[in-house]
């Protein structure tokens, strides 16, 4: 069973890129305006962090690019553009995460502890899930999520008051597992499939409570499934 699960999960995970373009715009939008001069990409070598990174470059916006590795960024981000900084981060260090972003107008979460590289082989992309089984409270969107809504408290000083300034890209499927039976009956088949009848290590639940800890920070926030 525990195999089963986690190859179900890494199948997921790879289909679910699918749409990643459209995933990409709708994360740039909230935060596209002319109140925004610089922004954080937190997972920006990742298939949909480095189209957020063009998108947000497209628009004559400065970023910031925090990765792990910087050789994968060197490789997949345009690193020549001048308004393209790329900083190294440990998206599970809460300081780091409050340095590296200090200065930013807004910040685009892209990272996932499961899989937010491409390149990644089928082993490590195991022992990450492995890592979100033993340390749930250590994935990096539980630390990360709550850092950056401490780098953005509210401010209602802003010029541009509706814009998010943390947008949170989540998943699909994060609030099934928890459903009532009477809703499960309403929406036949869409708490069944795969994933959610799984929902391996509880993987589907850390995404959903990052996003109410998101809601409950006081920032203005976007949260993008």
């Amino acid at each position: 069973m525990p195999l089963r699960i986690l190859l179900t999960t890494l199948s997921f995970l790879s289909w679910s890129y699918v749409a990643i373009d459209a995933f990409a715009l709708e994360a740039v939008a909230p935060v596209a305006s002319s109140a925004v001069n610089k922004v954080a990409v937190a997972g920006a070598t990742g298939r949909t962090g480095s189209l957020v990174v063009q998108e947000l470059l497209d628009r004559n916006i400065n970023v910031v690019a925090l990765v792990r590795d910087l050789e994968k960024a060197n490789q997949s981000l345009p690193i020549n553009d001048e308004k393209l900084s790329v900083l190294q981060c440990d998206l599970s260090n809460e300081d780091q995460i409050l340095s590296s972003v200090d200065g930013c107008d807004a910040a685009i979460w892209a990272a996932t502890g499961f899989s937010d590289n491409p390149d990644n082989t089928w082993l490590i992309k195991i022992k990450k899930l492995l890592g979100v089984a033993l340390t749930p409270r250590k994935t990096i969107d539980a630390v990360g999520i709550p850092a950056l809504a401490k780098c953005f408290p509210e401010n209602t000083s802003d010029n541009d008051v509706n814009m998010p300034k943390v947008v949170m890209l989540s998943s699909a499927g994060v609030t099934r597992p928890r459903w009532e039976e009477s809703k499960k009956e309403q929406f036949i088949g869409a708490a069944d499939i795969p994933i959610v009848r799984l929902n391996p290590f509880g993987i589907l639940d850390i995404k959903a409570d990052s996003e109410e800890y998101l809601r409950k920070s006081g920032t203005k926030y976007c949260i993008v499934r």
